[in-house]
């Protein structure tokens, strides 16, 4: 599938909320679609897709009522994950990282860490950055993403 624009990804993200049951929904401010990549600054070739943000509990900066929870999709890292890859396919990848980053919303507001747990056993496999490592980051997938 080509590349798709930032301005695709936006729509086709939008009309995933929309499908979306109102009980994922609750207590989530927002889900964004972000234009810019995310690289781990402490892997090499590991880009964020997404992003669960959780202010943590209302007593922090106004949490509560000020910041709130959100999901951010990074369409800069579908970018770089993508590359020229013809059978990447963009709507796919991204209905797995938005279930992936609703799953930890649900999980936080049940007080479940599992996912969390999960995803840092995994990340244990991830080679880590050294200062004298290359900056060139190249594409990863989370291994349910790899085909």
């Amino acid at each position: 599938m080509p590349r798709m624009t930032y301005a695709r990804f936006r729509r086709v993200l939008a009309e995933m909320v929309d499908e979306l049951p109102p009980e994922f929904m609750r207590g989530l401010q927002g889900v964004h679609a972000i234009e810019e990549a995310k690289p781990e600054e402490d892997f090499v070739d590991v880009w964020r897709m997404g992003e669960y943000l959780d202010p943590g509990s209302e007593q922090f900066l106004g949490a509560g009522e000020g910041l709130g929870r959100h999901v951010a999709l990074y369409y800069g890292s579908f970018v770089h994950v993508a590359g020229d890859d013809p059978e990447f396919d963009w709507e796919e990848e991204m209905w797995e990282t938005l279930t992936h980053e609703l799953r930890h919303h649900v999980e936080s507001l049940a007080g479940d860490d599992s996912l969390n747990i999960e995803d840092e056993v995994v990340a244990r496999d991830f080679e880590r950055r050294d200062d004298d490592s290359p900056s060139e980051r190249r594409s990863w997938r989370w291994p349910w993403q790899r085909k």
